[in-house]
C-alpha cells in the first residue's frame, strides 16, 4: 500500500499497458499478486512460489531466466518485462522485443522517465556511469550526484530532499520517497506508472536516449602493488593538461574534451577495474588501452 501511495499510478488502468513480471521465486512473490491488483494492469506474474534450496540467485539461472522472461514478453505482446531477485531488491528488465536490457542502460531509462516526470530536482549515479546521465538530466533541467561504485544506490553525499532517484549498476535503485534502500517493487511499481503515462514501449524510450560508449578491462593486480598502482595513476592524472581529477571513488580522470577513465582498486580481489569513455568506441577503447598500460606498468 506505501507504494501505491507514494507512486502516481493513475495512468496505468486507462493505458492498456501489458507487462510480464518474475518474481524469482523469492519473497516479492509474496506481494506482487496484490500490487498488480492495485495498479489495475494486464500483468502475466511467474515464478511466485518461494524456492528455500536457493535462497540467492545463480548467474547462469538468470541469464536462462532472462531469455524466458523475454519470450514471454514477445509472446505476449507486452511492453516490457521485469525479473525481480530472491530478496526483491534488485530488478532487471526485458524491452518488448524479448532484448534484455543491461543494468547500465536501464538506469539511464529509469533516470529519463523520473527526470521527464518531474522537471527538476536531483538523481544519484555511481561515478563510472556514463557521462549521458548527465545530458539526459539537464535536458529535463535534474541534477545529478555522483556515488561510490560499491556503495549501494542510496549513499549519497549528504540528504537532499529533491532527491527522486539513486541507483547503482547492478540493478539497484531507491525510490527516496518509498523508502531510503533498494527496493525493486517499488522500482517496478514506479516504471509501470511512467511507461503508461508515455505510452511508449521501453525499447521506443531507451531509442530516445542517446548512445554510450563506457568500455571496462579487469586488470589482475597483487594486493601489495595496489597502491602504488593508484599512486602512479593519481600523479600522471594531475600531469595531463587540462584534466580534472575526480576522487570519489578511486580515481576518475576527465580529460578537456569530456573524455574519462576510472581505475578503482577491487575490494575483494587482486584486481584494478578501469572504466573508459570516449566520444565514439574506438577513441573510448584507446584510452581503455592507455590507462590499463598504466595499471599494468605500475602494478608489474
Amino acid at each position: 500500500a506505501h507504494v501505491t501511495r507514494a507512486v502516481d499510478t493513475s495512468a496505468v488502468s486507462r493505458s492498456g499497458l501489458r507487462v510480464v513480471v518474475d518474481a524469482g521465486r523469492g519473497a516479492a512473490g509474496l506481494v506482487l499478486p496484490s500490487l498488480v491488483g492495485a495498479l489495475s494492469i494486464d500483468a502475466y506474474v511467474t515464478n511466485t512460489g518461494i524456492d528455500e534450496n536457493h535462497p540467492t540467485d545463480i548467474g547462469t539461472d538468470e541469464v536462462d531466466a532472462l531469455n524466458r522472461l523475454g519470450d514471454l514478453v514477445v509472446s505476449s505482446g507486452a511492453a516490457f518485462g521485469v525479473r525481480l531477485d530472491r530478496m526483491g531488491e534488485r530488478i532487471s528488465f526485458v524491452d518488448d522485443r524479448g532484448r534484455r536490457v543491461d543494468h547500465d542502460r536501464a538506469l539511464l531509462i529509469l533516470l529519463d522517465l523520473v527526470a521527464s516526470s518531474h522537471g527538476g530536482g536531483a538523481v544519484a549515479v555511481p561515478v563510472s556511469a556514463t557521462r549521458v546521465a548527465e545530458q539526459v538530466a539537464a535536458f529535463h533541467g535534474t541534477r545529478v550526484y555522483r556515488t561510490r561504485v560499491g556503495s549501494g544506490p542510496f549513499a549519497v553525499r549528504g540528504p537532499d530532499p529533491d532527491l527522486l532517484l539513486a541507483g547503482d549498476s547492478e540493478g539497484r535503485y531507491a525510490i527516496p520517497a518509498v523508502a531510503p534502500s533498494a527496493d525493486g517493487i517499488a522500482v517496478f511499481a514506479l516504471v509501470t506508472s511512467l511507461v503508461a503515462r508515455t505510452r511508449l514501449t521501453l525499447g521506443e524510450i531507451d531509442a530516445r536516449i542517446p548512445p554510450s560508449t563506457v568500455v571496462r578491462a579487469d586488470v589482475r593486480t597483487p594486493w601489495a602493488a595496489k597502491g602504488t598502482v593508484m599512486r602512479e595513476v593519481s600523479a600522471l592524472a594531475r600531469r595531463r593538461p587540462g584534466a580534472t581529477v575526480d576522487t570519489t571513488d578511486g580515481v576518475k580522470v576527465i580529460e578537456q574534451d569530456g573524455s574519462w577513465c576510472l581505475v578503482l582498486p577491487d575490494s575483494a580481489e587482486a584486481l584494478m577495474r578501469v572504466w573508459a569513455e570516449g566520444d565514439d568506441p574506438a577513441t573510448s577503447a584507446a584510452l581503455l588501452s592507455f590507462w590499463t598500460d598504466v595499471v599494468v606498468r605500475a602494478g608489474g
